[in-house]
């Protein structure tokens, strides 16, 4: 006899990892890490230009790494010609024409994954879990900054 698993920390990991290694084998096709992709994704999302320290601590923030690790992604994908970084008394980094064409095959194969993964499953459904997710994502952040102090 089947039961519905109770929301928690294991069925949210489980569930991240198994998403996470569908894209990552879509990425791997395009030459993409994950870490790249979302740094691609953040600068898409602001119209293709970021701050580089605004774009850092994103990255840091989102995907809980460290300012160093960061910044070997974005030397990552400064030397693979998808990114530049202009330079100013605030650095900027924008997308070259590899970059914005590799982000939207990372948005293409997204939206497919997407449409498999979440396909029939009730709208209301989608935003009570949307809703879940987003306390308990606000709830841990402010857990980790708390203990930063």
């Amino acid at each position: 006899m089947s039961t519905t698993p109770i929301l928690n920390g294991q069925v949210l990991g489980q569930a991240h990892y198994a998403t996470r290694a569908v894209l990552e084998r879509e990425l791997a096709r395009i030459r993409t890490s994950f870490q790249q992709s979302v740094a691609l994704n953040v600068v898409a999302n602001n119209g293709g230009v970021v701050g580089r320290a605004w774009l850092l601590d994103r990255m840091t923030s989102t995907l809980k790494i460290d300012e160093s690790a960061a910044l070997e992604t974005l030397t990552e994908l400064t030397d693979a010609g998808l990114v530049e970084v202009l330079p100013d008394e605030q650095p900027r980094v924008h997308f070259t024409k590899a970059g914005q064409a590799v982000q939207h095959q990372i948005s293409d194969a997204v939206a497919d994954i997407t449409a498999r993964l979440y396909a029939d499953i009730p709208a209301a459904d989608m935003a009570v879990a949307g809703h879940v997710l987003t306390l308990v994502t606000q709830r841990a952040n402010a857990e980790l900054a708390a203990t930063k102090r």
